[in-house]
């Protein structure tokens, strides 16, 4: 019940973003297709995308910066796998899941900024003006700023939603290990890890309180998306880590997989790489070179919590991964009548 719930939830919470961008995307289109003139003369074009100095006009800088926002929004992606444990039939709507992601990223990111520069050239884009309201607004639509304020929150409370069912299952999966407190793993009689969800949720109210130690709200933000894309960086480099692990020690079992990963041990190399230089970029830029130092004590404070734990209560049950947490059959499902 308590997933039902979670897949309703976020169902509506991305109807609303979907059709806003879709929108988006389709206003925009109608108004290059017909020539639209923005007050300032521009007229909308496809040559806008490179009009004035091309992609970089002002140099890769501004490219290079926005990978930390990118990684912070692409953060999540993996929770297709964490639902593993709690789908009905997995072996059909998880790679359906997964090979609609790229997609999806085409149409509603990359789709929607090519629409936004072809309308509204990069040299009258206003940074302290939101991209859509903007693009709304040409269009003629006078609630165009209450309308992306809805799809805004909507958005922040859908990725709230999807953080906590994620983190609860989490910590209720390191209890159940015996890595996390035993209280962790209690379930409700809905089948909900209560304790794991509630503490979940204070931590997430807890961070109501980096908006008053710094100077701005954009200052706090800044500094949690930089340490999310960091830690989300961590998640995936351990992913990757695992999966080369898991060839090497089962190579019998990855080679009768019926979903196996596209450019096998070369991708994850690749992978690895490219994080290594995000983290090097935002060890370059001021603005997230503080939430890349903070990094460390994090790590700090949970090797910590490791000790505390292991000299409270020392025993680790012996049940693996594949007890607590039911693994996947990704060979072909069968045909169930």
């Amino acid at each position: 019940p308590s997933v039902k719930n979670f897949g309703e939830i976020e169902f509506w919470f991305a109807m609303i973003k979907i059709v806003a961008i879709c929108a988006l995307i389709i206003v925009g289109a109608i108004m290059v297709a017909t020539s639209f003139t923005t007050p300032s003369g521009a007229h909308a074009q496809v040559a806008n995308l490179w009009n004035d100095g091309g992609f970089f006009p002002n140099g890769a800088t501004g490219f290079l910066g926005a990978f930390q926002i990118a990684v912070f929004a692409f953060m999540g992606s993996e929770l297709v796998g964490t639902t593993a444990a709690e789908t009905q039939n997995p072996t059909v709507t998880l790679p359906k899941a997964i090979n609609s992601v790229p997609v999806r990223i085409l149409i509603f990111y990359v789709g929607a900024l090519i629409v936004i520069l072809m309308v509204n050239p990069w040299r009258e884009i206003d940074p302290a003006k939101s991209p859509f309201v903007t693009m709304f607004t040409l269009a003629g639509i006078a609630i165009a700023a209450h309308i992306v304020n809805v799809v805004v929150l909507t958005s922040a409370t859908s990725s709230a939603n999807s953080g906590i069912f994620s983190t609860s299952r989490m910590v209720y999966g390191l209890s159940q290990e015996g890595y996390a407190p035993k209280f962790l793993g209690n379930l409700s009689g809905g089948g909900v890890p209560r304790n794991a969800l509630f503490l979940t949720s204070i931590l997430l109210l807890s961070s109501i309180a980096l908006l008053y130690a710094g100077d701005s709200i954009i200052e706090a933000f800044t500094l949690v998306t930089t340490m999310a894309a960091v830690l989300v960086i961590f998640v995936w480099s351990m992913i990757l880590v695992s999966y080369l692990c898991y060839r090497a020690k089962r190579p019998n079992l990855h080679r009768e997989t019926t979903y196996p990963m596209p450019g096998g041990v070369v991708a994850c190399w690749i992978v690895l790489a490219f994080f290594a230089f995000i983290i090097g970029i935002l060890a370059t830029d001021k603005d997230t070179l503080t939430g890349l130092m903070l990094m460390p004590i994090w790590f700090i404070l949970l090797t910590i919590g490791w000790f505390v734990k292991n000299s409270i209560n020392p025993e680790i049950p012996e049940t693996s991964i594949t007890q607590s947490h039911p693994v996947v059959d990704m060979k072909a499902p069968k045909n169930n009548k």
